[in-house]
């Protein structure tokens, strides 16, 4: 089986590169899904609560048989769930759900400015973090300055930020920032929600590596120091995408990749903007 690399997270941690995401996965499919990615190698598996499949991802994870310690698993509080006491119950009832005693990375998963709640939500996962009830803690599409703020209000940082980034939306800025902080970087929707599969730029690339061209993407995140979590539940592809450790890009590839890079590139909501 083919090891991946470990990501060293500030607090002593470590998390494995490339995970299985589940959004929009039913419960009863992320049962196989993740059973399915483990089986293949992966040890690592992100969901949230707002997804719905907390309950799947706990049972896949005991159908795969593993050693508990041997699997990274991260969820997040939701931003109804925001505030000290709300996030601590938030994070309880997740543990219920997934049937832990403990999540390895717990996230606020947006920081939902309009609410103007999300630094009492950050004091309330420092206390989860000192509970026991996650190894690490983080957050989830925070611009720098929401990032700064519970920085400078709490004098915790997060050990990890995910956030919307794939070869069209790349966050160099956001990315150096999180990186001044001592804060690693996670992409959410790394293929671009599938619209990165066709680009011409990436299939020359693919067809190059004798790769498919999610393969390539993936392989760019993972060259750019990213922790990335591209999601499937079809069995072929969950084996494809981790099947990426045997090749590199060189310094072409990923100059034309790089060159994909559209400050209007966003899919998903601004952070700033969005009234969830």
């Amino acid at each position: 089986m083919t090891a991946q690399p470990l990501v060293q997270l500030s607090d002593g941690n470590a998390i494995p590169q490339l995970g299985l995401g589940v959004w929009q996965t039913p419960n009863d499919v992320a049962v196989e899904a993740v059973r399915t990615a483990l089986e293949a190698g992966y040890r690592h598996v992100d969901t949230a609560a707002i997804y719905g499949n907390e309950e799947g991802v706990g049972h896949g994870l005991r159908a795969a048989g593993l050693p508990r310690r041997e699997v990274f698993v991260t969820t997040k509080v939701w931003n109804e769930e925001q505030g000290y006491d709300e996030a601590l119950r938030a994070a309880r009832a997740s543990l219920q759900r997934l049937g832990l005693e403990q999540v390895d990375l717990l996230l606020i998963h947006w920081p939902s400015p309009w609410r103007g709640k999300y630094i009492e939500t950050w004091k309330g996962l420092v206390q989860a973090q000192k509970d026991g009830l996650a190894r690490s803690i983080g957050v989830s599409n925070f611009e720098p300055e929401h990032l700064e703020r519970i920085i400078g209000e709490t004098g915790v940082a997060p050990v990890l930020n995910q956030i919307e980034l794939h070869p069209r939306f790349q966050q160099k800025a956001a990315r150096a920032v999180n990186a001044a902080h001592g804060v690693k970087t996670e992409s959410w929707s790394p293929l671009g929600q599938g619209r990165l599969l066709t680009d011409p730029v990436i299939a020359n690339i693919a067809r190059k590596h004798g790769r498919t061209p999610a393969q390539v993407i993936i392989r760019w995140h993972l060259d750019n120091e990213l922790v990335v979590i591209p999601k499937s539940v079809t069995p072929h592809r969950i084996r494809e995408n981790f099947n990426v450790f045997g090749f590199r890009l060189d310094a072409d590839d990923m100059a034309a990749i790089g060159a994909l890079d559209d400050p209007e590139g966003r899919i998903g909501s601004h952070p700033l903007h969005a009234k969830f």
